[in-house]
Order: C-alpha cells, then structure tokens, then sequence
C-alpha cells in the first residue's frame, strides 16, 4: 500500500494520510537516515558543506516532512487511532535526536568542516547551521561519558512523552466538561451570537436548551458577558482547574505529578550538561545572556507597571460597586466588569465592533495590509486536499509574481482540536541537490467563533490582533530568502527574538490607514465610524497595567521554576506560584486555582524557562512600530527594510545584530512603556 508521508509529495497529502501510515513511514525513514548517515562518515574526502552537512540537511528535511503533518493533525483533528499513531513514535524520534547528538564521529565531522580554511567563505547562513550545529552537539551530551549519555537519552525520550501526556491531559478535560442550560434566563446579558452558538453544541449533543464548553470561545462569552454571577464562576473554577486534583473532574487527568517529572528531568538533563540548573541550560539558545539579566528585565518592568496595575484594580473595584456590584471583585468578575467599564468609560464594546470584523473580511484586510508592506501578492487556491472543510489554502507571491510561498489557513474552534493560536512550520525552505528551491509552508490555527446558522462568523478586534499576530509568524517562516533549511524561515531564531514579527504586525490592529481596509459593516457595508474608531484607540491602553502583571506573573513563575528547582525538595511548584503573586498580582486567585495544570506553553510548548519572550519580544516590536510611527505607518521604505533586515534573514543571523540593522540602535524599553500608557520612572531605559 503506498504511504503517502513517504512520497513527498510538493505538499502534505492530508485526504489521504491515515494513522496507520505514521509509524512503519517514520520507522523506515529512520533506519534509512541511520543507513545514510553512516555511509556519509566512511567517505573517504574531507568533509565539506557540499559533501556531507548539505546532505545531512536533506536527510533532517525528510523527516520534518513527513512528521510535521502527522503533528499537526493530532493538534486539529485529535482521535484515538492518530494519538496511538503520533505517541507511539516519540520515543522512536527522541532517541533517533540524541543519538545523533551524542554521535562523536559527526561532531568531529561537523568540526573539521568549521576548521577548514575555506569555512570563512561559506554563506552567512552557511555558517550559522555548522556553528549551532556544534553547540547543539554539545548541549546533547556529545561529551559526556558512556554512561551519562544513556541516562541523557533515556530522560529525553521520557521528556517528549510527559510533554505530550500533558497536552493530551488538558485536550481530554477541556472536552470532558460541558454545562446544560435550559433556563435561557441565566443567559441574560451574552449576545446573540453566543446563545446561537451554545444552542448549535447543543444540537450537535442532541440535548434540549444551550451547551456551553470550555473551548475559548464559549469561556470567554461567559466571563465576559453572562450576568449571572454563579455562572460566571462555575465556569471559571472548571476552566482553572483543568486537568488537576481538584474540580469537577479532579483527578481524572491531572497534570500535577507530570508536571512534577518534567522539571525533575529538565534539571537533571541540565545538571548533565554542567548547568546549575535549567533556567541556565535554557538560555544558552536565546538572545539573553543568563538567568539574572532576565530577572532584572521583569523587575524592571515590575516596578514600571505594578502601580499602574493596582490603580486600575482600585478603579474597577470603585466602579463594579457603583452600578450594585460585590463589594469585593474575584477574579470571575474581572473580565465582566472590566467590559462594562470600559462601555461606561469609552462606549465602546467588542461586541459593537464585532459587525466591523466579518471574518473573510478581515482576512482579506489583512493580505492588502502586508501586500502594501511587504510588496507580496497573496491568492487562494481550492484545490490542495486539507484536514477540514473550513481549512482554506494560499500562496504568496512577490511583486514579479515570484512564488515565496504558501500556507493552509484553519480560523475556527471545534471539537478535538487543541485550544488557542499558533502558526507551525510545514516545510522549510532549503535549496534542493538540483538547485531548486523548495518553498517553504506553514500552518496558521485560530480558534474563533465559527459561523453559525448560514450568518458570517464575526470576530471580536481581539480575535483580529490574534489573526495579525500569528500571520506575522508566517510571514517570518514564509517570506524568508534563507536557503539553508536549519536557519530559514523561523528555525534558528533566538527564542526570544521569535515573537518580534507577530507582535509587530498587530500593530496595523489599530491605525485608522490599515483598517479602513478592510473594517466595513458586515450588512451595510459602512467603514468603521470616525467616532468609534477614535473611542477603539482611546480604549487601548485599557488596564494595560493589568495585562502586563499578568504577563510578568506567567514569565517569572516559569524562570523561578526551572531556576530554582531543588531535587531534595521537589519542584514546590504551587509554592512558586504563590510567592510570584504575591509580589506582582493584583488580584490573589482562590486556593483552588490550578493555572499551572494548563500552562502548555512550558509544560507542553517550547517555552519552557522562556515564557519571558513575550515581554522581551514587545520591547523590540514596539521599539521597531516606533520607526513607523515616525516614518508612516506604510512607509515604503521602512516596510521594506523590515523585510529585508528580518523577515527574510530567519535565524541566520544575530537577532540583536539584524534588529540594529532595521533601528539603527539597540532597542529601548521606552516605545513600550509609552504604547501601554505607563509612565517612566528615572533609569527605565534599558
């Protein structure tokens, strides 16, 4: 039977890829490169870019091509043949990773190609690949004794599935949960959208009334509009308390002792490698020079914000008990009255933008938005198979109608489909053996408010930054001109750099220029109005102190936890979190508050000692929104130079080096701090 994950095919087969197809291709590509990978060591030339780690980026490219659609749809359309498919090759590929990188002959080889004379005249990117390739050698235990190195892999392989069990954990609690309701009255104050798509769950279950879940889209209609306050509660006790000890499913899947084994392994893999801890071993790839340059970057932005933050507690608490709210708020009233305040303060609502934001709409907003910016094309083809009739699929184009490449667009929640947004990889652009280039290819998932009932999905100005933000991740895969797949498109790029484009591009989000592109009401056709577009930008730094605490508490928990760690005590992970808290939130949550049983991103993501980025990733965004500002918000010149400078460098170079590049300076806090409304204090200039 032919398989279609070992054809390669230019794209991914997804009508034709089945669960039994995942294990014996990724079984065969393995023992192939194996075969390979020891043939290319007995060569009897000296090892160059051309003969051995050109090919050593085809063999890698052969894997990523057939794992990263199998990935990808265990993320969007989850069953249990494909879990048993996807976890039953973890093992197999965490091992295949770390024997290569304990593998003594190919860090020699990788070695002697960066001490040839001629290295100095291999390509930038050329380069780069050879010399993360040889610190990457060593960070996976290369120079450790025989026996440090089987520990080494045995606590990888057993790291890549605590991972996976943990994300796995809080899909199946997320869909484990659902609450009934068919008195419509303790639906008083949601927007007809939300009852219409709490009735349709409801349908689909084949139960009376209206269905509400713990899919983002119904989780934040309750918590932000739903008058009845026990609702709003019982909502956000089954939503904080997913996958955990406690709640309504308390210990059916919980992530505690999970979380537990994963620091323990991180640290010990750390320790390993000579690290203190992991904090340390974390950072060795990203732009960050140690653990207390981090820390003194989220005090910083502590001391700048905190007060801001309280203040504006102290504002919504003042308000919620003017119009006959609790005389003390928790934090299942924050969101709601925070909506309501911000209706009293600059009437304006998401739900009064929501008919200015049809979906296709703002998608095709979005593709003038970049086209003007970036001088690129974006056209949809219908006839490239994908995993969902709502999956849309396009290709990119320069302004010579030169392909750059392409993308599957997946905007919508269902179920069996992982919670929040991200963009992923689905080939790297490289240049072929024959010359070619192969274009690279993303995957783009949103979890919006589907379409309900034959109207228009609409989407709140929220959902429109999210849209922007994960586009400026593909652009950064897609628009690269990197041919060395190691380092192209996303791959490469300092961690904490990774997150400059996404939050760059939001900022289009919210200048008059850009949405008047595409900001039209969905029946009339009307542009958004003058006045509420001006309440939309007033409204913007809107409990900005707020936002950024709660940031700061999610960056310094994770860095405290992996710095900190101490294997005769344990991770004390709750412990953490409470003395984090205590310093930065406003708002203390009850005990029974589990947010770090949910925490992917370091649990199950990449983020791991490196949720900071975020933070650190806005201060060069809006460091480099500043040149806009100053220039024009669709200069030529500037959207061209941001092009050039770091969209198509990838991670082929510095990330501070290219920053400088498109600035002309190092950045500064100082564009930050203006653009949520916070005042500096002296010395806030780093």
């Amino acid at each position: 039977m032919s398989n279609p994950l070992l054809d390669t095919p230019d794209l991914p087969a997804f009508d034709r890829i089945l669960p039994d197809h995942v294990e014996p291709a990724i079984d065969r590509i393995l023992s192939e490169n194996r075969a390979a990978i020891a043939e290319r060591l007995e060569q009897d030339a000296p090892f160059t870019w051309e003969n051995f780690v050109a090919p050593m980026e085809t063999l890698e490219d052969r894997i990523d091509r057939a794992w990263s659609p199998v990935s990808h749809l265990n993320a969007v359309v989850n069953t249990p043949e494909l879990r048993a498919a996807y976890e039953a090759c973890l093992p197999k590929l965490s091992d295949y990773s770390t024997d290569l990188g304990q593998n003594e002959r190919l860090f020699a080889a990788y070695r002697e190609v960066s001490e040839r004379d001629d290295f100095q005249t291999l390509s930038v990117a050329e380069r780069r690949v050879v010399e993360n390739a040889i610190r990457d050698f060593q960070l996976a235990g290369v120079d450790l004794e025989p026996a440090e190195k089987e520990r080494f892999k045995a606590l990888k392989s057993e790291l890549s599935q605590l991972s996976t069990r943990f994300a796995n954990n809080l899909l199946d609690a997320t869909n484990a949960w659902s609450l009934d309701i068919e008195d419509e009255s303790r639906l008083t104050g949601l927007p007809e959208s939300s009852r219409a798509l709490f009735r349709a769950a409801a349908e689909r279950a084949e139960r009376p009334g209206w269905r509400i879940t713990l899919d983002m889209p119904s989780f934040i209609a309750v918590m932000t509009h739903a008058e009845d306050r026990d609702l709003r509660e019982t909502l956000y006790e089954a939503f904080v308390t997913r996958a955990s000890d406690v709640g309504p499913h308390a210990g059916r899947w919980d992530n505690g002792p999970v979380m537990d084994r994963i620091l323990a392994i991180r640290h010990e893999l750390a320790q390993l490698l000579g690290f203190d801890n992991y904090a340390q071993r974390s950072l060795e790839t990203k732009m960050a020079g140690n653990p207390a340059e981090v820390l003194a970057f989220l005090q910083e932005l502590a001391q700048q914000a905190v007060p801001k933050a309280r203040q504006e507690l102290a504002d919504l608490q003042a308000f919620a008990r003017e119009i006959g709210g609790p005389a003390e708020l928790q934090p299942w009233d924050l969101a709601f009255y925070g909506e309501k305040l911000r209706e009293a303060r600059f009437a304006i609502s998401q739900e009064q933008l929501k008919p200015y934001f049809p979906a296709d709409r703002v998608v095709e907003g979005l593709f003038t938005v970049v086209g003007r910016l970036f001088g690129i094309q974006v056209r949809e083809r219908d006839d490239v198979p994908t995993w969902h009739p709502d999956v849309r699929f396009f290709e990119i184009e320069d302004r010579e109608g030169k392909p750059r490449g392409r993308f599957y667009l997946d905007l919508y929640a269902r179920a069996h489909k992982r919670g929040g947004a991200w963009m992923a990889g689905a080939i790297q652009r490289r240049r072929l053996p024959d010359g070619s280039i192969q274009q690279p290819a993303a995957f783009l998932t949103c979890n919006f408010t589907p379409p309900v009932g034959g109207d228009p999905a609409l989407l709140t100005h929220d959902e429109v930054t999210t849209l922007f933000h994960e586009f400026g991740h593909g652009l950064h895969h897609l628009l690269t001109q990197v041919d060395a797949a190691s380092v192209s498109g996303i791959s490469g790029v300092a961690w904490d750099a990774v997150e400059l484009p996404s939050q760059f591009l939001e900022n289009w989000c919210w200048e008059r220029e850009a949405l008047d592109l595409f900001a039209h009401h969905v029946d009339t056709g009307e542009p958004l109005p003058a006045e509420l577009f001006d309440r939309l930008r007033t409204a913007r730094q809107f409990q900005a102190g707020m936002q950024i605490v709660r940031q700061l508490e999610f960056s310094l928990f994770d860095l405290l936890l992996h710095q900190d760690f101490d294997p005769a005590t344990g991770a004390r992970i709750q412990d953490t979190l409470d003395q984090v808290r205590q310093s930065v939130a406003v708002i203390q949550p009850p005990a029974y508050n589990r947010f770090q049983h949910g925490f992917a991103h370091i649990f199950a993501g990449g983020y791991a000692a490196g949720y900071y980025s975020y933070k650190w990733a806005e201060v060069l965004s809006a460091d480099a929104w500043s040149r806009f500002e100053e220039d024009g918000v669709f200069n030529e010149r500037a959207g061209s130079d941001f092009l050039v400078h770091v969209l198509e460098r990838g991670g082929s170079e510095d990330p501070m080096a290219l920053f400088k590049a498109f600035r002309g300076r190092e950045p500064s806090i100082e564009p930050l701090l203006k653009q949520h409304g916070i005042a500096t204090s002296e010395g806030a200039t780093r």
